[in-house]
């Protein structure tokens, strides 16, 4: 198994609560993780597993064990149990591990159960730190899936084709997504379009023959799923009009990518949309790292209506970071002049141009590097 950056922060967490909710896609190595750590796994997705972990409990909860549940959303009734478990016994920690892949704010049950009693945190599928240099050059490409390709080049991009199928035709339906599979399918295809601009539910709405308001609940429920950011517009008090709608953009970009039917990096090199696909990808990679540090912070992207932007701007409540990000090997002074100038309208602190290039040239507050370099300045 390769080793995971989140695991550190994830033994931090075990340490200091009872429970610990690990969040993040399907397939993206949850339950690999967490059988990593020991401890008695149950899947509640099945019936059997309910079944023995129902026969089990009792000595479970008094026992040593560690007990990992995985998809505990699909057994409701065992949130009454952990509370219970967890109540009677408040300073015991390192008890209960549980693997969901959907939002809490979507099963309103679930999250309500634990209030207070868990900490949450998120996993990511592969990001940059964790892979070798040789899987690195093809994770643009190929996405962080651990069975989409990023390790055998051969799965890319059925495994994507299909996983996206299963999604539409299981998943979202049974997490509450009131569309048809074939509607679900079309909408992801529409939302791999607008990959990296400003959301437009009218728009989209239009095209599928419902309303912005139906477009917005289905959105709802793909960020739920992990599947999309949606990044909203930084706010700062300014003369200058301000774009107020978020951004969107596909969180995996091999999902992107088979969705658009990009089979091999010549071919991603030569679409129209390639800068916002680099743009997108240099993102998740940013906030994953910086996720797997359990540092706080709240990611925005900055508009003003007269075309000053920053990609990705990173409040950690104390300080702002700017970052721009473009496709070029080569950036010139005047890139990092105009971050410059648009960075000091919201007095961001630290400032970031990544590119392509093969030398990074600056320090720990104002940089033009490539997503090697940052990734090392965000360690520091």
């Amino acid at each position: 198994m390769l080793a995971r950056r989140l695991l550190p922060e994830l033994r931090r967490r075990l340490a200091a609560s009872p429970a610990v909710l690990l969040l993040g896609p399907r397939q993206c190595g949850k339950t690999t993780l967490a059988q990593s750590l020991g401890g008695a796994y149950y899947d509640l997705e099945q019936e059997p597993e309910r079944l023995r972990l129902d026969l089990d409990w009792a000595d479970r909860i008094t026992g040593g064990d560690r007990i990992i549940l995985d998809e505990a959303q699909s057994w409701p009734e065992v949130f009454a149990r952990l509370r219970g478990a967890i109540d009677r016994d408040r300073k015991r920690n390192n008890r209960f591990l549980l693997l969901r892949s959907v939002a809490p704010s979507l099963v309103a049950r679930a999250s309500e159960s634990l209030a207070g009693r868990l900490s949450p945190m998120e996993l990511t599928p592969f990001i940059w730190p964790e892979l070798s240099a040789s899987r690195r050059k093809h994770l643009w490409l190929r996405g962080g899936y651990p069975d989409g390709g990023v390790l055998d080049a051969s799965a890319f991009p059925r495994w994507q084709l299909d996983y996206l199928a299963l999604l539409a035709q299981r998943d979202l339906p049974a997490w509450g997504l009131p569309a048809r599979p074939q509607v679900t399918d079309r909408f992801l295809r529409l939302l791999a379009a607008v990959h990296g601009q400003v959301w437009n539910a009218s728009r989209l709405g239009q095209s599928l023959g419902i309303s912005y308001q139906t477009v917005n609940s289905y959105l709802d429920y793909l960020v739920g799923a992990y599947l999309i950011r949606r990044l909203p517009p930084f706010h700062a008090n300014l003369s200058k009009r301000l774009v107020r709608s978020p951004k969107i953009y596909w969180r995996d970009s091999g999902l992107l990518h088979a969705l658009l039917n990009v089979p091999d990096e010549r071919t991603l090199l030569v679409q129209p949309w390639v800068g916002a696909s680099w743009e997108g990808f240099v993102i998740e990679q940013i906030l994953g790292e910086l996720a797997t540090q359990g540092r706080r912070f709240e990611p925005f992207f900055f508009r003003t209506s007269d075309g000053f932007e920053i990609d990705l701007v990173i409040d950690f409540g104390t300080e702002q970071w700017a970052v721009e990000v473009k496709l070029t090997a080569s950036p010139g002074p005047a890139d990092m002049e105009r971050l410059d100038k648009t960075a000091s309208m919201i007095k961001a602190s630290r400032r970031f141009l990544v590119s392509q290039t093969a030398r990074s040239a600056g320090d720990a507050d104002r940089a033009s590097c490539n997503l090697a370099g940052l990734i090392d300045r965000l360690r520091t």
